[in-house]
């Protein structure tokens, strides 16, 4: 259905547009440093759920709205930037409990908080930016048009960049919780990564409120 040709061409694209640290990997960087390895993965786990809602939504019409309209292009990032702005005011709110979360962390994880933990993640993943135009203005151009099947065509290479982010995004959230466990050994030094991550989400949302298309 789709060539090696393509296929190849659209992995090496989408490698070239992932390894730029974008709001994905910024955001599951600031959820591992405000809550450690299991948060970050679930992050990861749920971004990539959510970036493949926008392969969905290309695939079926929907992107190419999104891509074309200033104004809903506007609504969908400044949302995603006012939920990342959410959470990292949560998190340097709370960053003097993180000692006796660290202390628990060996205890199995409560399945609700790892739901909600993926669901933000895929929320962040949907409105993302850069995922956006990606997916929209990039994906379309690896079709082949004359075999059909045009959005089994882009579900299929859609998996490609979703792979890729899966365990980019992972080892970037398992490196900064590596981090985070020497900080562990210190009530201060915890409490001052659980704020940097705070404020590091905080400071991905304004960015990228402020930032991108102008039209």
């Amino acid at each position: 259905m789709v060539s090696t040709d393509r296929f190849l061409a659209f992995a090496a694209m989408s490698l070239l547009v992932i390894v730029i640290p974008g709001p994905s990997v910024l955001f599951v960087i600031g959820r591992a440093l405000a809550h450690g390895r299991r948060t970050a993965v679930a992050t990861a786990l749920g971004n990539v759920f959510g970036s493949y809602v926008l392969v969905l939504a290309v695939a079926f019409g929907v992107g190419s709205l999104v891509e074309r309209s200033a104004a809903v292009f506007m609504a969908v990032k400044l949302a995603g930037a006012a939920y990342l702005v959410f959470l990292g005011v949560q998190a340097f709110r709370h960053r003097g409990e993180m000692r006796a979360q660290s202390m628990g962390a060996s205890e199995p994880g409560d399945a609700r908080s790892d739901l909600r933990t993926v669901l933000d993640g895929a929320l962040v993943g949907v409105t993302n930016p850069k995922g956006i135009v990606f997916f929209a203005a990039v994906l379309p151009q690896f079709v082949d048009h004359s075999a059909g099947h045009l959005p089994a065509q882009m579900l299929l290479l859609g998996l490609v960049p979703i792979g890729i982010g899966l365990v980019t995004d992972t080892l970037w959230g398992l490196t900064a919780s590596a981090a985070r466990t020497w900080f562990a050994r210190s009530d201060r030094r915890l409490s001052m990564i659980g704020g940097a991550g705070g404020v590091t989400m905080i400071g991905l949302g304004v960015t990228v409120a402020a930032t991108g298309r102008a039209d």
